[in-house]
């Protein structure tokens, strides 16, 4: 029987597909990756979005900034006025009366002083008794307790008084108001009350990506990071890098001891010198969501394809182990050299 010749070709197809998947299976590399997502950050803590907080209690008498507008250190946000207006003025005529009260304090002090020097010369001329001079002493001892807890008071009120001048609330570095709570604006606010936020504009720019605990045992500093930015268009081959379009490259530059709450790890990356530099700040800014893909071993594809159809853990590398083996043999024959010098 002749076949068709539909059917010859067909199974010509077949065979020639079959062998061809074989051989990309067997030979074709695969660079295995653990994947994480996460977003922009800034690589120093100083350079994150900072809560301004009030620092005493009172009401907001006035707003100096709005949302959005850039302000520089030091320059007013808002002014917290307590409830009293009269307060700054009490405080200072009691700082007054205190004062007052230990100049009384001193000069009693130094008059107690001089009748305790001359009870003591009376005495050792035998015309007074020794209890007159013991008397005398208590009165010093007694103006220098007086003269102390004056000056207690005292430090009191310049405590509530500084307080009190802290009332214009600044800025602690340039930015960006990103936030005000105007419900603050209507009600007492407590010492630690967060009146707005302000973020920084120049920053240096991290990724922290969350990856899987299973997968995080393998990373190490210094890995490569292939990153996708939130609304950056690409196309991506976690497998063969050099065919992705879009992405941006990165560094391992750290990573957590400790799982966060949701159980993730996270791995903090830097962009890697001597490559393209991420987008502007104006597409990426910070808090925008990234994913990574953290470059592990190269395998087959045929090795990636029944490890990921059997659920398996990524492949440890070999060359890690193997320098970790040559530097113990290089330190053994080094021992066994200078044990035969001797």
């Amino acid at each position: 029987m002749r076949p068709p010749r539909v059917t010859v070709a067909l199974a010509w197809m077949i065979a020639i597909g079959i062998a061809l998947s074989a051989a990309i299976m067997a030979y074709v590399p695969w660079v295995q990756t653990a994947i994480g997502d996460g977003q922009v950050v800034a690589l120093d803590p100083g350079d994150r979005a900072q809560e301004v907080s009030a620092l005493v209690a009172g009401r907001i008498e006035r707003w100096y900034v709005h949302d959005g507008q850039h302000v520089d250190r030091g320059q007013p946000i808002a002014r917290v006025v307590d409830v009293d207006p009269n307060l700054l003025s009490r405080l200072a005529a009691e700082r007054a009366q205190v004062q007052a009260e230990i100049a009384a304090v001193r000069q009693g002090q130094s008059v107690a002083s001089i009748d305790v020097g001359r009870a003591r010369q009376l005495l050792t001329e035998g015309l007074v008794a020794r209890r007159d001079l013991e008397q005398a002493q208590i009165k010093v001892a007694d103006a220098g307790a007086k003269l102390a807890e004056s000056r207690a008071k005292l430090n009191r009120i310049d405590v509530a008084l500084n307080r009190q001048s802290a009332q214009l609330v600044r800025a602690p570095r340039d930015g960006r108001i990103q936030n005000i709570n105007a419900a603050a604006g209507g009600a007492l606010v407590s010492p630690g009350t967060v009146l707005a936020v302000v973020a920084p504009e120049r920053v240096e720019r991290a990724v922290e990506l969350y990856v899987d605990g299973r997968d995080v045992a393998l990373v190490r500093i210094g890995q490569p990071v292939r990153l996708e930015f939130e609304g950056w268009p690409a196309i991506q081959f976690s497998g063969w890098p050099s065919v992705a379009q879009g992405l941006f490259d990165g560094r391992v530059r750290g990573l957590d001891p400790t799982a966060s709450p949701t159980g993730l790890f996270r791995v903090l990356v830097e962009p890697m010198p001597g490559k393209p530099a991420w987008p502007d700040r104006r597409f990426t800014r910070l808090g925008a969501k990234v994913r990574g893909w953290v470059q592990m071993e190269t395998v087959s594809v045929g090795y990636e394809l029944w490890r990921q159809l059997n659920d398996f853990p990524l492949e440890f590398g070999q060359g890690q182990g193997a320098a970790k083996g040559g530097a113990a043999k290089n330190e053994d024959a080094a021992v066994l050299k200078a044990g035969k010098a001797k």
